[in-house]
């Protein structure tokens, strides 16, 4: 049972024909690989060729059991449909064995977010004493600001910003670049940083152009700005589970409540299809519906 050669492929198809990031085909490799340590658990010695629906759903039940939630099963049951259609598009296959394949059922879940009182609340608990408390003020600023995905915002680079115009170029998934505005509260404290910290650091080479840097001069991890901002909620004692996609997801839904054009949101978080953006609207709706409960005379 030699895997490789398919999978080494999918990879190539991945990153070639769909484009895709990095995150995005590292994660539909390793669910490849967990259907291939499922097989190699029960002893199956197939090839992806002699797998059959059968295997699939006993895979499904196997996966079920190591206590995966519904949505990271579905996301599972994605990557293997995924490296099926491959399969059948390079002619390995004759019949997709993951047709018929069920996911759970997902209501559609509605993103965790933050106040103004709390966005601010984080920002304000920064020690800007330190290089390090400048440069995060600078990256929530700019996170909040532009609705920036994480791995956005530590590529983000100096080239890419066009303060006269007040926008900035961010490369999204699939390497797409779109123009995004950004608000003065972020250029004051970008400026800030990148004139009075970046300019005495010593820059690691094939970093020059990277905006927002370690101690060491070199880009920072997206783990890091994790850990950054977990440390910040834990300090001002925010009881929430918040991530730098909790910003993101704040932005767009402060945007919603506020009157934002739908499109327009759309185009500056970099949603391919207006459906995902779609989920604001629903938070929106909960949003009016807990206001008209608690203001309105007869609730």
């Amino acid at each position: 049972m030699n895997w490789k050669p398919y999978i080494q492929g999918y990879q190539s198809f991945l990153q070639l024909e769909r484009s895709l990031s990095e995150n995005s085909v590292e994660a539909y490799l390793h669910d490849v690989e967990k259907l291939l340590q499922f097989l190699e658990t029960k002893k199956h010695e197939f090839s992806p060729k002699e797998v059959e629906l059968e295997h699939l759903q006993e895979f499904l039940m196997w996966v079920n059991e190591l206590g995966m939630s519904a949505r990271t099963q579905a996301r599972v049951i994605s990557g293997i449909k995924g490296f099926y259609k491959y399969l059948l598009l390079e002619n390995v296959l004759n019949n997709d064995p993951t047709t018929l394949l069920e996911s759970p059922q997902l209501g559609r879940k509605l993103p965790d977010t933050l106040s103004l009182e709390d966005i601010n609340g984080i920002i304000d608990a920064i020690d800007l004493s330190t290089n390090e408390g400048q440069r995060n003020k600078a990256m929530l600023e700019t996170i909040y600001s532009c609705g920036l995905r994480v791995s956005e915002l530590v590529n983000l680079k100096i080239s890419h910003l066009y303060f006269n115009d007040g926008f900035i170029k961010v490369t999204g998934k699939g390497d797409k670049e779109r123009l995004v505005p950004i608000g003065s509260a972020a250029v004051k404290q970008i400026t800030i940083y990148k004139d009075e910290v970046r300019v005495h650091q010593q820059v690691k080479k094939e970093h020059e152009d990277i905006l927002f840097l370690n101690r060491r001069g070199a880009k920072l991890t997206r783990v890091m700005v994790f850990t950054i901002i977990k440390r910040l909620a834990f300090k001002i004692g925010l009881k929430k589970h918040i991530s730098p996609h909790t910003f993101r997801h704040s932005f767009a839904t402060h945007l919603i409540e506020g009157g934002a054009d739908l499109r327009a949101v759309q185009e500056m978080l970099g949603h391919e299809s207006i459906t995902t953006t779609e989920i604001y609207t629903h938070l929106d709706r909960e949003y009016l519906r807990s206001a008209i409960i608690q203001f309105h005379p007869r609730s």
